[in-house]
């Protein structure tokens, strides 16, 4: 995200629209692609609450949270590209708070990566999960990627 310094996140995420709701789509690519075409979209709240529920040394993917929201909305799948906006936002509101912190480091982008749009960026997140026990490793030579080694073993199960 850009000029986070100039953004108030916490409202933001109080900032619920018209949702939760589920849409119908009628594209046949996502439908196949999703497996459905009943597509849930959950107000950024929801989110911090349940990235709340992630106690120490345990972890939760994006991937884990939009199957949750589906499966608890009655829907085929959770939209995602507003879950990876939710979940940033929900980071950067705890990061602007001075208490009542979520513990947004313990959620994972898909395949265990750590998710660079969060604040302090990788580095940040890294260095918080090493200290909670975790241990990540590098991949790639160019596109150089972050991830939690055998992050499957430290799944939070909702």
């Amino acid at each position: 995200m850009a000029n986070e310094d100039k953004k108030d996140f916490n409202a933001m995420l109080n900032d619920s629209k018209d949702m939760p709701k589920i849409q119908v789509i009628t594209d046949e690519k996502s439908i196949q692609k999703y497996g459905g075409d009943r597509m849930y979209f959950a107000p950024p709240i929801e989110y911090d609450r349940v990235m709340r529920l992630v106690p120490y040394g345990q972890l939760l993917t994006v991937g884990i949270i939009r199957e949750h929201f589906a499966k608890a909305g009655g829907a085929d799948f959770t939209e995602p590209i507003t879950a990876g906006i939710f979940v940033s936002i929900a980071a950067w509101a705890s990061f602007q708070r001075k208490d009542d912190k979520t513990p947004y480091w313990r959620t994972l982008k898909a395949n265990g990566e750590l998710n660079a749009k969060y604040p302090g960026g990788i580095k940040a997140q890294k260095e918080i999960l090493e200290k909670e026990g975790h241990t990540v490793i590098q991949k790639g030579r160019k596109n150089i990627k972050y991830y939690v080694k055998d992050y499957e073993n430290a799944l939070y199960p909702l």
